[in-house]
C-alpha cells in the first residue's frame, strides 16, 4: 500500500505560455503581406488586415438624385451600412483579383472543366470559403460560340476551347450572401 504512493516523484508542471486564439477570419502566419502571388493564394483578408477594402470608383448623383449625397440624413442612413457595404468591397476584391488571374492563364487547349475548377478554386482561396458565410455565388459559367449564357461543364465533360471560339465566362464571389457577379467574353 501506503509505500508505493511516497516513492512515486512529483512532476514539476511546467509554465506554459498561452497561445492566444487567432480572430475570426484571420490566420496566424506572421505579418500580413503587401501583394498577392500569382497564381493567388492569400486570402484577401490577409491583403487587408484593418478589414477595410478599397472603395473602387464612386459615381457622384446628379439632377433629381442629387440629394442622395447633399442630404445629412442619407449620409446618416449610408454610414449604417458599412458593414453591409465592407462585406460588398471584400466580395469585389476577390472578384477583381480572380478576373486579372484568369486573364492570366486562359489561352486555347484548355479543357473547360479545367478553367471552371481553376476560377472556382481561386475563390475558394481568396474568399476562405465559408459555408454559407462566404464562397462561390453559383457555379461558373463558361458559355461557348452560340451558347448564349450559364452552360457549365459537367465532371467528365472533355469540351476544350479552340482558337476562334467565343468564350464566355460569368462567376460569382459572395459574403453573408451577398453577390458580386461579373461576366465577360
Amino acid at each position: 500500500g501506503g509505500g508505493e504512493g511516497a516513492a512515486k516523484k512529483k512532476k514539476k508542471k511546467k509554465n506554459k505560455k498561452k497561445k492566444k486564439p487567432a480572430a475570426e477570419g484571420s490566420a496566424d502566419d506572421g505579418p500580413a503581406p503587401t501583394c498577392q502571388t500569382n497564381p493567388p493564394s492569400i486570402p484577401v483578408d490577409r491583403l487587408f488586415p484593418d478589414g477595410i477594402y478599397p472603395k473602387g470608383e464612386e459615381c457622384v448623383y446628379g439632377n433629381a438624385n442629387a440629394y442622395r449625397s447633399t442630404s445629412e440624413e442619407k449620409r446618416a442612413l449610408e454610414r449604417m451600412e458599412a458593414d453591409l457595404y465592407n462585406d460588398v468591397r471584400r466580395a469585389s476584391e476577390v472578384h477583381r483579383q480572380t478576373r486579372k488571374y484568369i486573364h492570366s492563364f486562359i489561352k486555347p487547349g484548355l479543357k473547360m472543366i479545367d478553367i471552371c475548377e481553376r476560377i472556382e478554386n481561386s475563390v475558394r482561396t481568396l474568399i476562405r470559403e465559408n459555408g454559407l458565410k462566404a464562397g462561390i455565388a453559383f457555379p461558373t459559367g463558361c458559355s461557348l460560340n452560340h451558347v448564349a449564357a450559364h452552360w457549365t461543364p459537367n465532371a467528365g465533360d472533355e469540351t476544350v476551347l479552340q482558337y476562334g471560339d467565343v468564350c464566355k465566362l460569368d462567376f460569382g464571389t459572395h459574403i453573408n450572401g451577398r453577390i458580386i457577379d461579373c461576366a465577360f467574353t
